[in-house]
């Protein structure tokens, strides 16, 4: 049974991260969907309590790049297969503290596309049974460089298009929450103006651009780059580019993919400090996250996984998304040597905020009852989403969340 507003539940933790401050111990009292009382030291002997020990406790991850886990991915042919598919996939994420993600899509035929946000609409009314709640989509394509597509299908990328776009979010403005463009394509400051006015984040990646091209999307409102360093020109001192930009100007929020692969270490630690607050740790989790090594699929495309690298089949030198999950993502960062206080920050407040969504990626009187238990290595223990404890393997609290 989940908590009514009669039956609070505190739970206690040696470690609590709002994550604006780091409480130990700390407590949390939830009513039904939303917190109501945050503290330190031992809580106020009243209603039940749970007593999570050495544990850390945080807000609930939220995932704004995932395309897949569990063997589903997000582009489907009918409404209610993407349904099915993202469901499995918020699933599967939230076993390892998710609690809230956009269902990323791949470059696809335009009435793929289409029905794919339908399908994606269908999971908004709230959290699935077991799994992370879908806050909507993140377009990643079909405006993408040819020569910077990695794993998106080139048969699929085309130039940024006013009337395709309008099509797009007719019907569906309230899914469409995420979309990334490569902004020296013609007709693209176009389409990141007309995205900034449909309360869209314009996201630059899979680009070519250089810094002036950078800067000119900037100026029409894009405000966060996708997966920072992959698939764009790299760092020169004489010509910056996209990463020059994205380190140095505070209006832009950056994606990492912190799994061992995608970004040395030393790299991870020197974006956290260069772009203190401003960075987003993100998945971009294939349909492979979860499953054995082997072929799978990414879009119509095949994938090898091997080790924990994800790389298209027909072209093993590039990578094809990730297998990571938010709970190691998080532990990556910290092994990089950052904080890990900064490192939740990196997977909750700060891609809340680059979304709107003020209420979730903290701990505080009023927020959403998201939240995840992870042991000392940081491997999620379980995770509430609204109040109700969709991962509890161990009955680590007992029943009293659901």
């Amino acid at each position: 049974m989940t908590t009514t507003a009669g039956s609070p539940v505190t739970l206690l933790a040696e470690t609590l991260l709002t994550p604006s401050q780091q409480l130990c111990p700390g407590w949390v009292t939830l009513s039904g969907p939303v917190v109501v009382a945050v503290g330190s030291g031992l809580p106020p002997r009243a209603g039940e309590l749970v007593d999570l020990g050495g544990r850390v406790l945080a807000p609930g991850f939220v995932d704004l790049h995932v395309h897949g886990g569990a063997g589903a991915q997000v582009n489907g042919a009918t409404a209610r297969d993407v349904a099915d598919s993202v469901r499995r996939m918020a699933a599967h994420h939230a076993r390892h503290g998710t609690t809230a993600l956009l269902a990323t899509t791949v470059s696809d035929t335009p009435a793929r596309l289409l029905e794919t946000l339908r399908g994606i609409g269908l999971c908004l009314a709230g959290p699935p049974a077991g799994g992370a709640r879908v806050l909507g989509a993140h377009l990643e394509g079909p405006w993408l460089a040819p020569a910077m597509a990695g794993a998106q299908d080139l048969r699929f990328l085309r130039l940024p298009d006013l009337e395709e776009l309008t099509t797009l979010l007719d019907g569906h403005r309230d899914v469409v929450r995420m979309a990334t463009i490569a902004p020296e394509l013609p007709g693209a400051l176009d389409v990141v103006a007309a995205l900034v006015e449909a309360r869209v984040v314009a996201s630059i990646g899979h680009t070519e651009a250089d810094l002036a091209t950078t800067r000119a999307a900037v100026a029409v409102g894009a405000r966060h780059v996708t997966h920072l360093f992959n698939r764009m020109p790299g760092l020169h001192h004489r010509r910056p580019g996209p990463v020059g930009l994205a380190l140095t100007d505070e209006r832009l929020t950056v994606e990492l993919i912190p799994d061992g692969i995608h970004v040395d270490p030393v790299v991870i630690a020197l974006v956290m400090r260069a772009a203190a607050g401003r960075v987003v740790a993100v998945t971009d989790a294939v349909a492979a996250s979860g499953q054995p090594a082997g072929t799978q699929r990414i879009g119509e495309l095949e994938v090898e996984v091997a080790e924990g690298r994800v790389v298209l089949a027909a072209a093993p030198e590039t990578l094809a998304g990730s297998v990571v999950t938010m709970d190691h993502a998080v532990a990556n960062l910290v092994a990089a040597g950052v904080s890990m206080t900064d490192a939740v920050n990196a997977a909750t407040e700060t891609p809340a905020r680059v979304i709107g969504e003020g209420a979730r990626g903290r701990i505080e009187v009023g927020s959403s009852a998201d939240l995840v238990v992870l042991e000392p290595s940081l491997r999620c223990s379980a995770t509430v989403v609204a109040g109700r404890a969709v991962f509890d393997p161990t009955r680590l609290l007992a029943g009293r969340l659901g």
